[in-house]
């Protein structure tokens, strides 16, 4: 097939599922919108798929490159672009044009009248929806998409990237006793809760604990200084991956993450994990009791008891959750991802 993907801002676990279709055989175009400045990856793509940046094309010229392409399948990143759903509406009733989204269903007033205006912009323009999780298939559902008109799995970690990390927490002898959070420096991650929760539980208790950080983002510059909090700034997967290994449990406190894909990576990664009841992912990758504690979103209290709870844990408690969590990632992988997009072009 020739698959067009009409993309907003790219991520390397993305980019992992198009290196799985290429190797399948499959010609690959992505558009992409420009870097986010708080995220600023260096990707690599694959050899054989040729990416445009979507600043070089106006509405129109972004219609005659399609056109071009000839593609056999269109896949869209929402409704934000006009001018991806002017390309993805020319193309309806001829080939596949899939909506992707990964918001959950909230009822807000401004869903309710995406809701009312679906069947003139949304249905005249793709023909499926492709969502990560059960939280978004239910919007589908309201924006009026048939169930067989759905389909999950939108998001994947980069499992091979991740997965061989398991054996740092399900292998060694000790298990690092180090809390690690990885994602943006913004008030939607909850991170001011995390720091309040941890510092008083620093004065509270005698442990040997810290608590690691990694990201960038508006808030890096108040970040608190603490003798068992430690900053390491944004990190490329390569680096990240490094200072994994010296981690033992990942923690996100988030107030708002539709879906999460950090927590497959760290569930692949064999993290015991502690996550607010706020993220999208945690209904896939995270058994409370069993792989990690889940605690009410903006709940200090909770917040500070579920790292309690984990820090008073036996390693060989610790461990036993990091092999939960590993297997609870590799559940769902880029081959998988591919496969899908094979399922959706036909």
């Amino acid at each position: 097939m020739t698959i067009l993907f009409l993309y907003t801002e790219l991520a390397s676990y993305f980019l992992a599922g198009v290196n799985e279709l290429v190797n399948n055989g499959h010609h690959v175009h992505i558009v992409r919108w420009p870097v986010n400045k708080e995220a600023p990856f260096k990707f690599q793509f694959p050899k054989n798929a040729t990416v445009y940046q979507r600043n070089d094309y106006n509405t129109a010229q972004l219609l005659q490159l399609a056109t071009g392409i000839e593609p056999d399948l269109i896949i869209t990143s929402g409704w934000v672009d006009k001018g991806y759903l002017k390309v993805s509406r020319a193309f309806k009733g001829r080939i596949p044009t899939i909506m992707t989204m990964d918001n959950q269903w909230y009822g807000t007033p401004r869903q309710k009248v995406m809701k009312w205006l679906a069947p003139w912009l949304l249905h005249r323009t793709f023909s499926d929806a492709w969502v990560p999780g059960q939280p978004q298939k239910i919007y589908a559902q309201h924006l009026g998409f048939a169930d067989d008109k759905i389909e999950t799995g939108f998001y994947s970690a980069d499992v091979p990237l991740f997965a061989p990390e398991a054996k740092y927490r399900t292998e060694n002898e000790i298990f690092p006793h180090r809390l690690i959070y990885v994602g943006r420096y913004i008030p939607a991650k909850g991170m001011d809760l995390l720091f309040k929760a941890w510092m008083e539980l620093c004065d509270e208790i005698n442990h040997d604990w810290e608590l690691w950080c990694v990201g960038a983002g508006e808030l890096y510059d108040q970040r608190p200084i603490h003798a068992k909090i430690k900053h390491l700034g944004f990190l490329q997967p390569a680096e990240l991956k490094e200072q994994l290994r010296h981690a033992g449990v990942f923690v996100l406190p988030s107030r708002f993450e539709p879906w999460g894909v950090v927590v497959h990576e760290m569930a692949a990664a064999g993290f015991p994990m502690i996550l607010s009841d706020a993220i999208g992912s945690a209904v896939r990758f995270l058994k409370p009791g069993t792989n990690g504690y889940l605690f009410k979103n903006e709940d200090l209290k909770a917040l500070k008891t579920a790292l309690k709870n984990t820090i008073e844990l036996p390693d060989e408690k610790l461990k036993q959750m990091a092999i939960e969590s590993h297997h609870a990632g590799i559940s769902y992988t880029p081959a998988m991802w591919a496969k899908k997009v094979e399922t959706l072009g036909r």
